[in-house]
């Protein structure tokens, strides 16, 4: 007879992890023969991708900041009043992660402007369309990546 397979735990997402990388609600694009890379078109591909992913982040900041001022209590039990501290510590620690995003797609949005978008900072060869749509605001190429990821490593240890 054969053993029941275990079910896994399910996984808990809470709105404030889903939104950093929530930017997956686009059309992948699809490079017409002899499309010259980072045509017009692609880059305001690219561009409304970042632009969209921006203001989900920011519609988080605003939900978190309404939430803080909602769930505030002053709690007269210790234990309570440690759990929403490190709740709002937590989310907190969120929204920097995210502010610091926001920035790299602005400066990323400005590359597409100044059009030095898609090419590799290291080497200058073209990241990719998918690699670009699986990471809007990559620098690297796969190849540079690796090598930096992989010095990193050395690195550390």
């Amino acid at each position: 007879m054969p053993k029941a397979a275990k079910k896994a735990p399910a996984k808990t997402a809470s709105a404030s992890t889903s939104a950093s990388t929530e930017f997956k609600n686009f059309e992948p694009y699809k490079p017409k023969r002899g499309e010259e890379y980072m045509s017009d078109k692609q880059l305001e591909h690219f561009r409304s991708i970042l632009l969209n992913w921006k203001s989900e982040l920011m519609q988080e900041v605003d939900r978190t900041v309404s939430h803080m001022k909602d769930e505030a209590a002053n709690f007269p039990d210790p234990a309570d009043r440690a759990t929403q501290e490190e709740e709002f510590s937590l989310e907190l620690r969120t929204r920097d992660r995210e502010r610091k995003l926001i920035k790299k797609i602005d400066s990323t949005i400005e590359r597409i402007n100044q059009d030095d978008y898609g090419f590799c900072d290291a080497c200058g060869v073209e990241i990719g369309i998918k690699r670009l749509e699986a990471r809007p605001t990559a620098t690297l190429c796969i190849d540079c990546k690796t090598l930096d990821e992989i010095k990193e490593r050395q690195e550390k240890g």
